[in-house]
C-alpha cells in the first residue's frame, strides 16, 4: 500500500493516478458508460478545450466533426502512457506536458462523467472518492512495472481470465499490442524499452516474474 503525500505535479514527469467509486461502488455498469469515459479521456487530454464534451452531441454533425478534428490535432496537456478502466475504479500512467495538466484532466473527466452518470441513473452527489491519488514514477524500471500492473488489473481483479487480457476493451493494452485502431495511449515510451511488441506481451504475461518483481513497485500501488 502506497504512502501518500501532497504532490506538486511537474511538467515532463510521470505519475500513476488512481481513483475509485465512492464506497467502492460500481461506476461503470454497461458498455455505453465505459465508452463514454473513454471518449472523455480522449477529449479532455488536450490543453485548450473549446466546448464542454456534453455540448458536443448537441451540435450539428458537420460542426461537431470540425470541432473534434481541430481539437484532436491540437496541443495536449499531458500524455496518457497507459490506462485501465475497471468496474469501480480507474488507473492512469500520465506524463504532464503542460502546467496543471494532470489535475485539470482528472477534474474534467471525473466531473463530466459524474454528471453523465447521475443524470442517467437519477442520482445526486459525488460518484468518486474525494481527491484522486497519485504517486511519482521515478525510474524506467518503475515505469514498465507499473504499466504492467495497470494492464494486468482485469486479471488480478478476476474480471477476466488471463487468456482474455488482450481482448479487454477498456484498457490501453490492446493498443500496445496493435490490436485496435484506437489511439489514446502514447505507448512508445514504454514499448521502446523492449525489443518488440511480443517481448512486452511476454513481460506482461509472465506471472511468476511479476510476483517476484512486485516489491519494486509496492510503494507505487495505490489501491
Amino acid at each position: 500500500m502506497a504512502t501518500f503525500r501532497k504532490l506538486v505535479f511537474r511538467d515532463g514527469e510521470i505519475y500513476h493516478v488512481f481513483n475509485r467509486g465512492i464506497d467502492r461502488r460500481t461506476i461503470f455498469t454497461d458498455k455505453k458508460e465505459y465508452e463514454r469515459f473513454q471518449k472523455l479521456i480522449k477529449f479532455y487530454r488536450h490543453k485548450d478545450i473549446p466546448i464542454r464534451f456534453s455540448k458536443i452531441n448537441q451540435q450539428p454533425v458537420e460542426f461537431r466533426e470540425k470541432i473534434l478534428e481541430k481539437l484532436y490535432s491540437s496541443e495536449r496537456a499531458l500524455d496518457i502512457l497507459s490506462y485501465c478502466i475497471m468496474p469501480n475504479h480507474f488507473h492512469f500512467l500520465l506524463k504532464q506536458t503542460s502546467d496543471k495538466g494532470v489535475s485539470v484532466f482528472i477534474s474534467n473527466i471525473v466531473n463530466a462523467y459524474t454528471k453523465y452518470f447521475n443524470t442517467k441513473h437519477e442520482r445526486t452527489g459525488p460518484l468518486f472518492e474525494g481527491v484522486f491519488k497519485a504517486v511519482h514514477i521515478e525510474t524506467d524500471e518503475q515505469l514498465v512495472h507499473v504499466s504492467r500492473y495497470i494492464h494486468l488489473n482485469p486479471v488480478s481483479s478476476s474480471i477476466i481470465p488471463t487468456g482474455e487480457l488482450e481482448d479487454y476493451e477498456w484498457s490501453s493494452y490492446p493498443e500496445y499490442l496493435s490490436l485496435t485502431e484506437e489511439e489514446i495511449a502514447q505507448k512508445d515510451l514504454v514499448l521502446d524499452m523492449f525489443k518488440s511488441i511480443q517481448a512486452y506481451q511476454e513481460f506482461v504475461n509472465n506471472q511468476i516474474d511479476y510476483a517476484k518483481q512486485l516489491d519494486i513497485i509496492k510503494h507505487l500501488i495505490i489501491e
